[in-house]
């Protein structure tokens, strides 16, 4: 647990900083640890951009560092938590808001469903402080000292943590009138997972939101955060509801769904692509657990759709 002691003191100490100096060490970390990320991994970031975005080698090389950097502020904002959520204000700014007030109004719920873009960890506690019970699904950390520490700002700033195995307790709080937050973009187990059109190639994307949709027949809130770097102050767009069909063709119902979700993750990625986790090998599934066989039906349902 000496993890957990030592992200404490860390936490105190960035508290005690004043706004812009934290922003500032932030990015200065960001900045040092940069050269430190392995070299596949920084050279994998750099070709998803490039395969992407359709940029120039250097353009995405600047891509792939810019969003790894971004790591040092997000980390100074989630060591700072106990400031931040008294002055959340200052920090998030929320559009769309009213939609997720008339679902908690009407007791339906609803899933979020974004990805890791932006600081997504900011985003649950702005949640959470703006009234709307959040139900935050959290993978497990390696290190129990680093779990509990996140764990323990999280549920600080008002969520609900579960972590993915306890998908009961995600439908039971969703009856209940809870939102559930649900982070997207990471490449499932094949399993888990329904090939989608995600930036002109077939992409195994996770089927949770849509599935959850499905089955509680509730709706499903896109949710994306941005982060203006000259003010340090992050907006965080909600879009309208979308529900997922309920035909007899399950798989097709959820298939439907998850690619509109692709869609609208793939157009804010565009927008801002130096905050997206380039880093991430999105498609090592499909390169491993696909067959091309697979990819081709899957192609040519595509085309025969448009």
């Amino acid at each position: 647990m000496l993890s957990y002691y030592i992200l404490k003191a860390l936490g105190f100490l960035a508290c005690l900083l004043p706004r812009r100096a934290a922003d500032a060490v932030g990015w200065g970390l960001g900045r040092l640890a940069w050269p430190f990320v392995p070299k596949k991994r920084r050279r994998l970031a750099a070709e998803n951009a490039r395969r992407c975005l359709g940029c120039s080698e250097a353009e995405a090389a600047r891509i792939a560092k810019a969003s790894a950097v971004r790591f040092g502020p997000m980390l100074m904002e989630v060591l700072r938590f106990p400031v931040i959520e008294r002055h959340i204000g200052d920090y998030v700014a929320i559009e769309g808001l009213p939609y997720l007030q008339k679902a908690l109004a009407e007791g339906t719920g609803g899933i979020i469903a974004t990805a890791h873009s932006g600081n997504w960890e900011l985003m649950g506690g702005a949640f959470a402080l703006a009234g709307i019970p959040l139900v935050g699904v959290a993978q497990q950390q390696r290190s129990a000292g680093a779990d509990r520490f996140i764990v323990e700002r999280r549920t600080q700033i008002g969520m609900h943590i579960t972590y993915k195995k306890g998908v009961r307790e995600m439908f039971d709080m969703l009856a209940q009138g809870w939102f559930i937050g649900l982070i997207m973009d990471q490449d499932p187990a094949k399993r888990d997972g329904v090939l989608v059109e995600f930036f002109g190639q077939p992409t195994n994307y996770f089927t949770g939101a849509a599935a959850m949709g499905r089955f509680r027949r509730a709706p499903i809130f896109p949710a994306f955060m941005h982060r203006d770097d000259a003010t340090g102050r992050h907006t965080l767009i909600v879009s309208p509801p979308i529900y997922t069909d309920h035909t007899k063709d399950k798989r097709a119902d959820i298939q439907r769904t998850t690619q509109r979700l692709a869609a609208l993750t793939e157009a804010h990625i565009r927008q801002y692509p130096e905050e997206w986790f380039w880093l991430h090998d999105r498609w090592k599934s499909i390169r491993e657990s696909f067959s091309e066989e697979e990819l081709a039906a899957f192609e040519k349902q595509q085309k025969s759709n448009r």
